[in-house]
């Protein structure tokens, strides 16, 4: 399948092309020429199959024209070596836990599997990749420990200085090897324009060969529809959605993975409506109400990973229901939650229901709690462990009531290894330069 740029203004490009490359070269987000659509029997059975079993299916959708299928059912397969169960937390509000991998938090599912199929691409040629990859939080553990180790590709992580969490920051400021960790000084939108300048400016294109992790990378986002077929399978198998609608609660930053839930949706995925659940950061909430985007700069949070003022995928929004705000607003509700209240719903959902939320999780049930109907069953993605954030969550639910899993207790022992650099892009591209 061919893919084209949001921005219209550059010739078709091959999958491989797409996420070797990351960005257009007209600054656009890559997108699929069309979107294969499931014949609706499959949904009847669904519940029948695996986590891994589905995922390929859904891969095929996407990638099948392009990969070997034996060759995309080990990389699917290799990817998905950890759950992402679903949990009942009230009769008609269930979680989706996505924090079963490695780092545990959902960019894992993405940033595996980006990194098995570049490094399946890279291996036809002898070229060597340079991955950027900007991160308030998550992502740049995930991209990190993805691609760990990975011949032929070296990662540089770019986060906010003092604005990721102490555990977030050591799981990608400690492994050394092929990953190197800068600490800019600035915000989340400041590395994601260092970023996306970068692969803008010739002079470092021709000297390095650069793509992205982020979820602009379309390698990086799509996979993150596995999970939300799973989720509709195994409620289906629980009983959940019995003569019910399925709405789903995104915790929204960069919106990455709200359009992969679009994407699964275009494709015949039984979903009522979406819920994008916000923090303070509210630019897409605005739109929703308004129609009118206007991105501004990101303000700091208890939900870090969704401290975005500029998010890239809205672009693949509005590109995929052609740019009509009636369309958009019909299929996506909107919610928005102040740190007040996102800490209040940690401690009420923790007290009424034992289930402990994080920040992102919490923004994500209230969003139900606020707006599920009747007949309607409704699904929040818990994107991160809550131990990622446990100054913030025990500061709310009380001292040693959040236990450090072993996974995330390795990478506080390593030592930190970081770059401090400014957040202009000169010193930027003299260090890569150089």
């Amino acid at each position: 399948m061919n893919y084209y740029s949001t921005n219209k203004n550059t010739p078709l490009v091959s999958l491989s092309e797409a996420v070797v490359k990351g960005l257009a070269s007209d600054n656009g987000l890559f997108m699929p020429e069309r979107i294969e659509k499931f014949n609706p029997l499959f949904f009847e059975t669904i519940h029948t199959l695996s986590f891994q079993e589905i995922a390929f299916e859904v891969a095929v959708k996407f990638f099948g024209g392009d990969i070997e299928t034996g060759r995309l059912q080990e990389i699917v397969y290799d990817t998905l070596e950890f759950d992402c169960p679903v949990v009942e937390v009230l009769p008609q509000i269930w979680a989706l836990e996505l924090f079963h991998g490695p780092t545990l938090a959902f960019k894992d599912v993405g940033a595996r599997f980006m990194a098995r199929l570049l490094n399946y691409f890279l291996g036809k040629t002898d070229r060597k990749v340079n991955v950027l990859v900007a991160t308030s939080g998550d992502t740049g553990s995930a991209v990190a420990n993805g691609f760990l180790g990975v011949e032929g590709i070296h990662v540089y992580v770019l986060y906010p200085k003092g604005k990721v969490s102490r555990i977030q920051e050591a799981q990608f400021t400690t492994l050394g090897q092929n990953i190197t960790a800068l600490e800019i000084d600035g915000t989340f939108d400041d590395c994601q324009r260092l970023v996306k300048t970068a692969f803008l400016d010739k002079e470092l294109n021709r000297k390095m060969s650069l793509t992205s992790a982020n979820s602009i990378n379309v390698a990086r986002f799509l996979p993150q529809a596995f999970y939300y077929f799973n989720a509709y399978a195994r409620l289906k198998e629980f009983g959940a959605l019995e003569n019910r609608e399925l709405v789903v609660a995104v915790p929204s930053g960069n919106f990455g993975n709200l359009t992969a839930g679009l994407f699964g949706r275009e494709m015949g995925l039984p979903v009522r409506q979406f819920i994008a659940a916000n923090n303070s950061n509210d630019v897409v909430f605005e739109y929703l109400k308004t129609g009118e985007y206007r991105p501004r700069p990101s303000v700091e949070t208890i939900a870090n990973a969704m401290d975005v003022g500029a998010p890239s995928n809205f672009a693949r929004i509005l590109d995929l229901y052609g740019h009509s705000h009636a369309k958009i607003s019909e299929i996506i509700k909107g919610a928005r939650y102040s740190d007040e209240q996102i800490r209040a719903t940690i401690q009420k959902v923790y007290e009424q229901t034992g289930y402990l939320c994080d920040p992102h999780g919490a923004c994500g049930y209230q969003a139900l709690e606020d707006n599920l109907g009747e007949g309607q069953t409704g699904i929040f993605l818990e994107t991160a462990h809550p131990a990622k954030f446990t100054e913030t969550v025990e500061d709310v639910i009380g001292k040693g009531n959040v236990p450090l899993p072993e996974k995330l207790a390795g990478f506080m022992k390593g030592q930190k290894k970081s770059i401090a650099l400014d957040k202009d892009f000169e010193g930027f591209k003299d260090f890569l330069m150089g």
